[in-house]
């Protein structure tokens, strides 16, 4: 299982073993000079077609908040683009930012001419707004919620509210992905919202930072920093599931300590991106918040650069 985490600091993905899937944590506290490493494709399978992303909302989640998340979803979907194409203003877009992984596509497949890209959209969403396994959550119940989710064509998302713990939460890992199953394989996404745990890791840059350069911290987008940190925390997490959903895809470093197409760019929103400042940055002249990319229903988002394999550095939409 492969994490990425936003925070102020630099970190790694740990691995950790757990049934016999493939699982990594990404730790909140290490130096970007140890990220030196050659970016390889391990010859394995990235995630193909139409997928859908199925949203598991576990605990208290108000529906403005679902929508931050829902609407983030949609923008990765060419039905999105198309409106903002007629809309030049509303560039860059969050689509912008997800056809980075297409060069991933390119790169993975032998006949050039035949490389496909990942197409995602909108599944089902579930609730469970009772904490049916409790508010102190294992890795084991973690998975059994992914579980719940169509296996078919689709990665399970499972969103824990703030007043949910989870293991690994806030100490090395704010959220996490991975795969589940033998013959049948689907990949899973666990984040947590931060605002009350630990939002000075999991929510910078729009939070005061827990350790580190103590920058004033910016006006989050959606006026939610939980939320919008967990949008931070998703857009990292499936960049990594389509380029390596299985461990053998693409990643930087040993496999165990993988660096992904996100976590391979931590800290970095924005050019000019050094610690503890996440770089130059759009600014909302009405609200003042930070962002770098436009949504659908005229949502912003702050997004993390991913690292271009054709470059070999990282890119920004700003």
């Amino acid at each position: 299982m492969a994490s990425f985490v936003s925070t102020l600091l630099f970190q790694v993905l740990l691995v950790v073993s757990l049934l016999d899937l493939s699982n990594a944590g990404r730790r909140l506290t290490v130096s970007v000079e140890e990220q030196s490493m050659l970016f390889q494709y391990h010859n394995g399978p990235l995630l193909s077609g139409k997928i859908s992303v199925n949203l598991i909302w576990y605990g208290n989640f108000r529906p403005a908040q679902r929508a931050i998340i829902s609407d983030f979803i949609s923008s990765l979907t060419s039905s999105s683009q198309a409106s903002l194409k007629t809309q030049p203003q509303q560039r860059p877009s969050v689509l912008t930012w997800w056809k980075i992984t297409d060069k991933y596509y390119y790169l993975s497949s032998k006949n050039k001419k035949l490389a496909s890209s990942l197409s995602l959209q909108m599944g089902n969403q579930i609730l469970d707004e009772n904490y049916s396994l409790g508010k102190s959550l294992t890795r084991n119940k973690i998975l059994q919620l992914a579980a719940g989710g169509d296996h078919r064509k689709a990665i399970n998302v499972v969103l824990t509210a703030a007043d949910v713990t989870v293991e690994s939460f806030c100490m090395d890992t704010c959220g996490s992905h991975g795969s589940q199953g033998k013959k049948s394989k689907f990949a899973y996404i666990w984040v947590g919202n931060s605002e009350t745990q630990c939002p000075g890791q999991c929510a910078w840059p729009f939070h005061q930072p827990t350790y580190g350069p103590q920058n004033p911290p910016l006006v989050s987008p959606n006026n939610d920093v939980g939320m919008d940190g967990m949008v931070m925390n998703l857009a990292s997490l499936l960049a990594g599931t389509a380029t390596n959903p299985f461990g053998n895809g693409f990643y930087q470093g040993p496999a165990e300590a993988p660096l992904e197409a996100a976590s391979a760019c931590p800290g970095i929103y924005g050019k000019g991106a050094y610690p503890g400042y996440p770089g130059d940055l759009l600014v909302d002249p009405t609200t003042g918040a930070s962002y770098n990319a436009n949504g659908a229903n005229g949502r912003k988002y702050l997004l993390p650069a991913l690292f271009d394999p054709s470059t070999s550095s990282c890119s920004t939409l700003v």
